[in-house]
């Protein structure tokens, strides 16, 4: 039962939190053409998780992990544009979630160092990727909303 709470409170949680209006001039129309961006949310508090440093990596013909963007989430909890439609490729990608220092602040001692999301990308043609990341210090949630590009 406490799952399906669990699952109830996520979906609420990001329901809501593409609810609120945001106070950002990269928001809405600037990101019909953003094919990579990110949201956090703070679960403990129920705010955004502001100041995370991001990492987004993409494997090259071997399997190694090549650093492409990194970034710091906004006061939202978010970052937009860290790609763009010609590096943002086919191909496997890693987005690496720096929750140890944000917990840390917090006085919090987390389990995980990062969060990592691994996904394949444009393979079906291109796309535009937003990734929802849920945290606790001793869990983590994602979820993706996949959507084609807009003009």
């Amino acid at each position: 039962m406490a799952y399906f709470n669990f699952l109830a409170l996520l979906f609420t949680l990001l329901a809501l939190s593409d609810a609120a209006p945001l106070g950002h001039d990269t928001h809405g129309e600037a990101d019909t053409k953003c094919p990579l961006m990110v949201k956090i949310l703070d679960a403990v508090r129920g705010i955004p998780a502001a100041k995370v440093g991001v990492k987004v990596f993409r494997a090259d013909e071997v399997g190694t992990w090549k650093l492409i963007a990194t970034g710091i989430t906004s006061d939202e909890g978010e970052i937009h544009d860290l790609t763009n439609e010609e590096e943002f490729i086919e191909g496997d990608y890693k987005v690496e979630f720096a929750t140890k220092p944000y917990w840390r602040k917090s006085g919090l001692s987390p389990l995980h160092e990062y969060a990592d999301v691994v996904f394949r990308a444009n393979d079906a043609g291109k796309r535009h990727y937003t990734i929802a990341v849920l945290l606790t210090p001793f869990s983590f949630s994602t979820t993706a909303v996949v959507s084609d590009p807009h003009d």
